[in-house]
Order: structure tokens, then C-alpha cells, then sequence
């Protein structure tokens, strides 16, 4: 089953606000369907609206259940899927002996295990489209965070997945392909339980340690994303492509 950029359908996880919603639009600009799934329907109303292209799906990722009801949402609406973008993902945490299984459970859960199972739901349809797997990873992930290491050992971990779903899916025509911000101006440091002074710590070390000397934009990541998706990068796989500024090299 041939697809291209205008008839695909493409499923965004965390697509109520930043990145995921900036990449729902910006496939949906491009001519896709897009399955926007996210916990709250009214964040994934303000994604979709004025663009018909995309359709909110309120789903928590991490129940039970939750990713194979997913993918078979989707199917059962549009009849195939072409795309699936792991990008939902929380970034609390703290040094460690603060850290108990109340902190590090949902972050496994959802940064970890969710992308896992949904991946594995929806590869029958992704081998059917010739389909691609995005995984929004970080690129805090290939450097040390400290005070907050369990968020980016779980997205180390998914670009370990990355290349060996890679390879693994490489005979079934799928292929699979992260990208790895950097800073980027989304809301998910407000869930961090950080202060105010704290986050403005946060910015500013982040800043000072990208060569660009700025904040990304949703948008930029988003231009990865659906780039790294589109039929024209059909000789990629195993990629994880960092959008930092710089921040990685530096």
C-alpha cells in the first residue's frame, strides 16, 4: 500500500500543546490526516482548530490497554495509519535520594513503556503502509543531566530502540527515525515542579550552552519530524537527529 505526503495518515501522541502540536499542524499542512491523541480534550481542541485535517483523540497512553485501543481507534476511522510519532513525554524528577517510585514510574511509563507498546500495536499497519516510526527523544539524553537523570535515561533509552527497531523492522519496510531537541519553548518545564528562580536557572544554563544562543521553536522540531517522515527520506533509518542549537557539539 503506496502512500504520499497528501493521503497519509499520521498519529501524534502529547498533541495538545508544544511540539506535538506543532508537528499535528504541520503534517496536516502538508495534506495528512492526523490522529492527535493526548489526556485533556481541551488542549487537542485548540490544536485542531481550523484545520479539519486533524482529529483529537483523548486517550492516557500509559493505562492499560491504551496503546492497542489506540491504534485501533485510528484504523477503525481511517483505515490504515503511515505514521506514528512517539512524542508524549513528562520531565519530572529531581537529585538523587529525592527519588522514590512515585517519581520514576510514571516517567518509565510514559517516556518509556508507552512508545514500546504503541509501537508494537501499530507495526502490523505500518508494515501494510510502508510506514515510519518518529521517536521524540532529547538531546539532554546524550550528554549528563544532573539533579534530573531519570528523564533522560528513559529517552537514552528510546533512541536505543530507535536503531534496533531500525533494524529489526528494516525486512518488514518500516523504518524508524528520532529526532532529539534541544531547548525548546514548550510547557513542559512548567510540570517539573521547579520555582520560578529554578526555571530561569534552567534557561539560562541551557542557553549557555547553546552555540545559537537561543530557545527553539515547536516549529522547528516539528520541520525534523515531518521531514525525517516524508517519502523523500526513504533511505533513512536508525537516524537520531538533534534539534539543539548546537547544544550537542559545543
Amino acid at each position: 500500500m503506496n502512500s504520499t505526503a497528501q493521503n497519509r495518515v499520521v498519529l501524534v501522541t502529547g498533541a495538545g500543546t508544544g511540539i506535538g502540536r506543532a508537528t499535528a499542524r504541520a503534517f496536516a499542512a502538508g495534506g495528512a490526516t492526523v490522529v492527535a491523541v493526548g489526556r485533556r480534550h481541551a488542549p487537542l481542541e485548540e490544536t485542531a482548530e481550523g484545520r479539519p485535517g486533524i482529529r483529537p483523540l483523548v486517550a492516557d497512553i500509559t493505562a492499560d490497554g491504551a496503546p492497542e485501543q489506540t491504534v485501533a481507534a485510528c484504523l477503525d476511522a481511517h483505515g490504515r495509519l503511515d505514521v506514528l510519532v512517539n512524542n508524549a513525554g513528562i520531565a519530572t524528577g529531581g537529585p538523587l535520594g529525592t527519588l522514590d517510585r512515585s517519581v520514576i514510574g510514571p516517567l518509565v511509563e510514559t517516556n518509556l513503556v508507552a512508545p514500546i507498546l504503541l509501537t508494537q500495536a501499530a507495526v502490523p499497519a505500518l508494515e501494510a503502509s510502508g510506514g515510519v516510526v518518529v521517536n521524540v527523544t532529547t538531546t539532554v539524553g546524550q550528554r549528563g543531566w544532573p539533579n534530573n537523570s531519570v528523564y533522560p535515561a528513559t529517552k537514552s533509552a528510546l533512541e536505543s530502540l530507535t536503531r534496533c527497531w531500525a533494524v529489526e523492522l528494516a525486512p518488514r519496510g518500516v523504518r524508524v527515525v528520532a529526532v532529539a531537541p534541544g531547548a525548546v519553548e514548550t510547557p513542559i518545564a512548567d510540570h517539573m515542579g521547579l520555582s520560578a528562580e529554578q526555571r530561569a536557572a534552567v534557561r539560562e544554563w541551557q542557553l549557555a550552552h547553546t552555540p545559537l544562543g537561543r530557545v527553539g521553536r515547536p516549529e522547528e522540531v516539528a520541520w525534523a519530524i515531518t521531514s525525517l517522515a516524508s517519502p523523500d527520506a526513504g533511505f533513512l533509518t536508525g537516524t537520531v537527529l538533534p534539534v539543539d542549537g548546537g547544544a550537542l557539539v559545543a
